[in-house]
């Protein structure tokens, strides 16, 4: 197994996602760096929509590494996250073989033993996403996304790749990973993770970031935009986040914001143009006509 080492330093780490449109404080681009020097995983939580899919689909892109990923859901199971076999083709070979069987003289144990060799060869497995990433020759970034969705029965899965990079097929022994993927997890704090499996990755909590900070994400992913308007709309969303809603606007859905502003010529916000653009940022009505009221009471 190759040894890691795809990045110098954590500045580096952050001069390259900045070069992609990921803008990274410190503390993002000093655990991107661990993860890599040290060959374990990252547990990114946090709030939804603040950036963490984006900030392997980024790592992957700076790196020029191939992105694999493993979208999470309750129900996921072995088959559709490590590998499974392909049991049409499989019946269809042992089928080919019993026709040759009924044809050929003494073949009976011996010819099933042969077909049940062969069913369970390379040519019938099929890889999901954790063990196509184990066997990657070329350079991976391996995204497990909203680890948390799934049953805490099937965190087990990972364990074995998260511990040794390595996948364990009965009918055809260890699969070892050739070199060691950078594994991003993420979690929205849905349900507790176990300890086993935080216990096997290094943690980075993302959150809704500073002003100073989200002023340059719009500035960087909304071209075009004024200074006076991004500074209004990072002023706007920070104050409908101190509100009590359902959901409070993520970043995505602040550039979303944004962009709608831009697309209708807007230069600055007033109270009836945010509360008229409100279902671009807030998607429950109780939410929307909450900060509504407020936005009419205070201005925008």
């Amino acid at each position: 197994m190759s040894t890691p080492g795809r990045f110098a330093s954590g500045a580096e780490v952050r001069e390259g996602l900045a070069r992609v449109g990921y803008l990274a404080d410190d503390a993002i681009a000093g655990v991107v760096y661990l993860a890599d020097r040290l060959g374990k995983p990252v547990l990114v939580e946090g709030p939804a929509g603040v950036g963490k899919t984006q900030l392997a689909k980024s790592v992957a892109e700076m790196a020029g590494a191939r992105l694999i990923r493993l979208q999470c859901y309750e129900g996921l199971d072995e088959s559709k996250a490590l590998y499974e076999w392909n049991y049409k083709k499989q019946l269809l070979r042992i089928q080919a073989g019993r026709h040759g069987a009924e044809h050929a003289q003494g073949a009976g144990p011996a010819a099933w033993g042969d077909v049940e060799e062969d069913i369970f060869s390379e040519e019938f497995l099929l890889s999901r996403p954790l063990l196509e990433a184990i066997r990657a020759t070329d350079p991976v970034v391996l995204l497990v996304d909203e680890v948390d969705r799934v049953e805490v029965e099937t965190e087990a899965l990972l364990l074995e790749v998260l511990s040794d990079y390595q996948v364990s097929i009965p009918e055809l022994g260890t699969v070892v990973a050739t070199q060691v993927p950078l594994v991003f997890l993420t979690s929205n704090n849905s349900r507790e993770l176990s300890e086993a499996l935080k216990r096997r990755c290094l943690f980075l909590h993302v959150d809704y970031p500073e002003p100073e900070r989200e002023k340059e994400i719009v500035r960087t992913r909304v071209p075009g935009i004024s200074a006076h308007l991004t500074d209004q709309v990072v002023g706007i969303v920070r104050l409908i986040r101190q509100m009590d809603l359902k959901k409070l606007p993520s970043v995505s859905e602040t550039l979303d914001w944004a962009a709608t502003l831009m697309l209708l010529g807007a230069e600055s916000v007033d109270s009836d143009l945010a509360r008229e653009t409100l279902h671009v940022l807030l998607k429950y009505q109780s939410d929307i006509a909450k900060a509504s009221k407020s936005l009419a009471v205070g201005g925008a």
